[in-house]
């Protein structure tokens, strides 16, 4: 725990990046831990979205430090550290199992399985791909999903070794309720019954029909967890909205194609983390052109996975693992939010950082011990730099498009790191960039025009976000920042109907309040009072409404609601 606290820890001051807004800042589901609400994470395919335990803990999260990075950070290390000790407990308690499946005991070389374990263990921990799963706040899910994946298989070992009947059942109880929790934290989680019953075929039973006689009932309760996973799917439509799924603008033979790439980038980056990559896109390959020497190498290695299953089943085993855990983000389903995703080798790494320990368990201990240390430092320093740049927004950004540099998302978002840092020209030129990659790219029409907004240039922020409801005319922040830059325009008419629809799409305070400004705007004094008093029934403290309806009583000759609202007002500024 100290080595992951070492080499994460110089994260904990990073501001929220990337999807960590969307997970934290405008989940609107966390706000309320007493509420039902937190187990209905919201459906607009979003990291959160159909995994309720995930937002359960970010609720828990909220409600100890509001929206203080901090305090999920440390809970992700955390996470990450739990997960490190149950690699190190399931690879030492598989390595003391007799050599011959099915025998009962242990073998006698215990200390050489724990140095094997605890080695892996580190080179697992302290490796610079996962850093995103551990510094990324919203790819908690990843890291949860690991962490329930490991709990369920570490629980089935030792549910199928314990020496009471007592406990067998109180260590399956552990492994099904593992399970579950991992169903509702991410769908990687579905491997969890495949994996285990993979791992009772070569580590215990020594063949499926074995295994399946020795635990049917346990694999049976696994099984039927999945149903959660499929329930939660089925629950968003039968995909993750915009983010998952077919019929969303890339096919599955395309999708498949780029996991070749990708499967293939990944063992190296494994090998040697870089260059590392925060974000990689939506690019797909053009066809098996692109792949010529990725597609028959990722077929060969699992071809030998298969052939090593039936005949060196320990060794196949660890490469089953590779492949069953990217099966669900890396095979034909494509993910169309991010083709490749480094937070994607977050389990998928754990066979190779095993079969690392075991090669250098070979030698004699003193080597053994003094070089896998040696790596676990080189890559601990390795993932401790990485995070340095996570402190500062427009360093992560310019990293990422200097290495991806056509990937619009990438320039929208170094784009508004440089606006929220007050480099408004380069902010601009990055905008434009995106656009000049994508036209019809919605999140950089209306972050160029917030910021131009928020700059003073309501003009251009109205050509933009105008652009933005074109394109998206369901985006009620859309609705409302063009209605606001109507208004400075002098053009409270064309805003109306947008800040109405925002209130149609997403009934807020602020939406109301707006709609106020321009109905007084108007002259319509009696449609703007009703609408300021609305947004108070939502917001009670919303100080410019309290200062609009002083100003209205007071214009009305009605002196004491004007001094009520305006120590309101007041009162609501020094409170924030």
């Amino acid at each position: 725990m100290a080595a992951v606290a070492l080499a994460f820890g110089n994260s904990l001051g990073a501001p929220f990046l990337f999807d960590d807004v969307a997970a934290v800042l405008t989940n609107p589901t966390i706000r309320d831990l007493g509420s039902w609400a937190v187990l209905q994470p919201p459906a607009d395919g979003g990291t959160t979205t159909g995994r309720p335990i995930v937002n359960l803990t970010l609720a828990l999260n909220y409600a100890l430090g509001g929206e203080a990075p901090r305090g999920y950070r440390i809970f992700n290390i955390l996470l990450h550290a739990a997960s490190a000790l149950l690699v190190a407990g399931l690879v030492r308690r598989t390595l003391v199992l007799r050599e011959s499946p099915g025998a009962a005991g242990v073998s006698e070389n215990t200390n050489a399985a724990a140095t094997t374990a605890w080695l892996a263990a580190l080179l697992w921990a302290l490796h610079p791909l996962q850093t995103e799963t551990v510094t990324c706040v919203a790819q908690r899910t990843e890291g949860l999903g690991g962490l329930f994946v490991l709990a369920t298989l570490y629980a089935f070992v030792r549910a199928a070794t314990a020496p009471t009947p007592s406990a067998i059942r109180r260590w399956q109880i552990a492994t099904v309720v593992a399970a579950a929790l991992g169903m509702g934290s991410k769908e990687i989680a579905v491997t969890a019954p495949l994996l285990a019953f993979l791992y009772d075929r070569t580590f215990l039973a020594g063949s499926f029909a074995g295994a399946w006689r020795a635990r049917r009932g346990l694999c049976v309760a696994l099984l039927a967890t999945t149903g959660i996973a499929f329930a939660l799917l089925a629950a968003g439509g039968g995909s993750r909205g915009v983010a998952a799924g077919f019929g969303l603008g890339i096919s599955s033979w395309d999708y498949l194609l780029t996991q070749a790439q990708a499967l293939v980038m990944y063992l190296r980056l494994a090998v040697w983390p870089h260059p590392l990559v925060l974000d990689y896109g939506r690019d797909v390959v053009s066809g098996p052109a692109a792949v010529w020497w990725q597609g028959p190498l990722v077929l060969a290695l699992l071809g030998s996975t298969v052939w090593a299953l039936v005949r060196r089943p320990r060794l196949g085993f660890l490469g089953a693992w590779f492949f069953v855990l990217l099966a669900p983000s890396s095979s034909f389903v494509p993910l169309v939010a991010q083709t490749m995703a480094e937070h994607r080798m977050y389990l998928p790494l754990l066979p190779l950082a095993v079969l690392a320990a075991w090669g250098l368990g070979r030698f004699a201990p003193f080597v053994s011990v003094s070089a896998g240390l040696a790596a676990a430092v080189a890559l601990g320093l390795t993932s401790h730099a990485r995070n340095e740049l996570y402190l500062d927004p427009v360093r992560m950004w310019q990293d990422t498009v200097a290495k991806r540099p056509n990937n619009p998302r990438a320039h929208n978002n170094l784009g508004w790191a440089l606006h929220q840092a007050g480099r408004h020209e380069m902010a601009d030129t990055a905008f434009a960039r995106a656009l000049a990659l994508a036209p019809d790219y919605v999140s950089a029409h209306y972050n160029r025009g917030v910021a131009a907004l928020q700059q003073g240039r309501p003009d251009a922020a109205a050509t933009h976000l105008a652009a933005a409801v074109r394109l998206a005319p369901a985006h009620a922040d859309a609705h409302l920042n063009l209605g606001t830059a109507l208004v400075r325009l002098g053009r409270e008419g064309e805003a109306l109907p947008h800040f109405e629809a925002a209130l149609r799409l997403r009934p807020g305070a602020d939406a109301h309040y707006n709609r106020g400004i321009a109905l007084a705007g108007l002259g319509r004094s009696a449609e703007a009072e009703a609408a300021w008093q609305a947004a108070l029934r939502l917001e009670p403290e919303l100080a410019p409404a309290h200062f609009q309806l002083g100003r209205l009583a007071e214009t009305a000759g009605n002196t004491s609601a004007a001094e009520t609202h305006y120590r309101a007002a007041m009162a609501a500024d020094q409170s924030d």
